[in-house]
């Protein structure tokens, strides 16, 4: 490592006061000693994008606490634990179906690949090859930040039919939808074969020459697990008593907004690795850039949806909506997803924005054809998500697009049609928003119909009655009798 180099990795570890000077030069002297070879400086690269790509992972498994207390804290209280037991296995099964074949679905591409499908790495089977160990096209940290991606589908639908699903259904429901339907929208638009995204083979002839941008998944993830959770509420039904007898909406309001709001800053917390850490690597300039692009639009999206849907709530109902400004937030995450690597910031703020008019439109929708969404994860993901992969066919920036996607910008990108752009872009994002849409409705719809067949999708109406809780897990999330056994010795105490 050159001189200049040195000081300036002392004076940025130093800037702040994080590490002495001492500290700083030990620290620095050591990446120069690894750096002073190219195998050196390979494996410190590889390292680095590891950590990093390892972080985001993690960032993103965070989500799933998010998705819990926000899930738990929206419905009511007699139905919590089933809540949060639906949460932790989708987590479990979708671990163990990505791996035996998700993951494959998803990227394994085999002797003869195709566009709409993987066919190999299944059970990670060839994951190494067997002559010297090395690498075949994978890493373990791949694999890792890609489950977390297909957990994070697999949950969404789990408030969308919250208060009246069979656990058994659900367990059937989140095995299907991360060992097939998921993966193959996941090969279609990130899988190098992928006949629809923009991040094909480039030998490969892409749709309109262009092929659809989808950075960290508002079609990918979010609309598959909307469109899921929508297919779910149509099979199941609404709840017991959520519309009167001339089909007026009857508020069942949550149990918790102190769960809510804590679920609500962890889905926040976890997108900083959902979106910036979609870029896979950081190890270069153009990869910083992209990264920290990401997080500022993020940012942006998720403020400008939440004053968007609050303003909106205040109009229309006179009064400060804690949930309304809640949901607003992940609306405009989820709406910023698509484009958080292409859209200038000024684009990331009235995508937020108009994604919470997107999103009040489609609630109202819902309750007029009496659709019961106990946390509105259908419109919030399926709509907004698919707004948001709209919105880059609008908006995304040229330079932008060649920074993440071309390898020659000095040649024709495709970009935004309001940059002067020839629709091409535009007409990708569409295309994929009506495959998606087909896809994952219609096999959702399919599974939910079968189960709905064989008398297991829904709960009998004395149990939904009673709860969930207390009808299908032994008790209730809250110990109401202090430890003390049975409510009337508690009673008795004055407790």
């Amino acid at each position: 490592m050159a001189d200049e180099a040195l000081d300036l990795c002392i004076s940025t570890l130093t800037v702040n006061g994080t590490f002495s000077n001492d500290q700083a030069k030990a620290l620095c002297s050591q990446f120069a000693e690894a750096s002073s070879t190219s195998a050196g400086m390979t494996d410190l690269v590889v390292g680095l994008n590891t950590l990093y790509l390892t972080s985001c992972g993690a960032l993103v498994f965070v989500m799933h606490a998010g998705f819990a207390m926000l899930c738990a804290g929206a419905i009511r209280s007699k139905n919590t634990m089933n809540i949060l037991l639906q949460t932790v296995m989708d987590a479990a099964v979708s671990a163990i179906a990505f791996y035996i074949l998700g993951y494959g679905f998803a990227y394994g591409l085999g002797d003869k690949p195709n566009g709409f499908i993987g066919d190999a790495l299944f059970g990670m089977a060839r994951w190494y090859s067997k002559n010297n160990n090395d690498l075949v096209g994978e890493g373990w940290q791949n694999w890792f930040f890609q489950w977390a991606f297909a957990a994070t589908a697999t949950t969404i639908p789990a408030g969308a039919v919250a208060e009246r699903l069979n656990f058994n259904a659900y367990l059937i429901y989140s095995f299907f939808i991360s060992a097939f339907v998921y993966p193959v929208v996941v090969h279609w638009v990130w899988g190098w074969e992928g006949w629809l995204g923009m991040l094909r083979n480039p030998e490969l002839t892409h749709l309109f020459r262009s092929g659809m941008i989808d950075f960290a998944g508002s079609g990918v993830v979010h609309m598959t697990g909307g469109l899921a959770g929508l297919a779910g509420c149509l099979m199941v039904g609404p709840r017991m008593g959520r519309f009167d007898s001339n089909g007026n909406p009857v508020e069942m309001p949550g149990h918790s907004a102190t769960l809510v709001v804590l679920g609500t800053v962890l889905l926040w917390f976890g997108w900083y690795g959902f979106n910036p850490g979609s870029q896979l690597l950081i190890s270069s300039l153009d990869n910083a850039s992209v990264v920290g692009r990401a997080a500022v639009t993020t940012t942006l999206s998720g403020a400008a949806g939440c004053l968007s849907c609050l303003l909106t709530a205040f109009f229309r109902h006179k009064a400060w909506d804690l949930l309304a400004g809640c949901n607003g937030a992940l609306v405009g995450f989820v709406t910023v997803t698509a484009g958080a690597n292409v859209l200038e910031p000024w684009a990331a703020l009235i995508c937020g924005l108009t994604g919470g008019w997107v999103f009040d439109f489609v609630c109202w929708v819902f309750l007029k054809l009496r659709i019961d969404d106990p946390l509105s994860a259908a419109p919030m993901h399926a709509f907004c998500g698919a707004w948001g992969v709209f919105f880059v066919g609008l908006l995304a920036k040229r330079e932008y697009v060649c920074a993440s996607y071309a390898k020659d910008c000095s040649q024709w990108v495709p970009h935004g049609l309001f940059y002067e752009g020839d629709g091409r872009l535009l007409a990708s994002q569409v295309i994929g928003i009506i495959c998606i849409f087909a896809w994952v409705f219609g096999l959702m719809s399919m599974l939910f119909a079968v189960l709905k067949f064989a008398k297991i999708l829904r709960i009998s109406a004395e149990e939904e009655q009673a709860g969930l809780d207390v009808s299908k897990h032994g008790g209730s999330a809250y110990n109401y009798d202090h430890g003390l056994g049975k409510p009337e010795k508690a009673q008795a105490l004055g407790l």
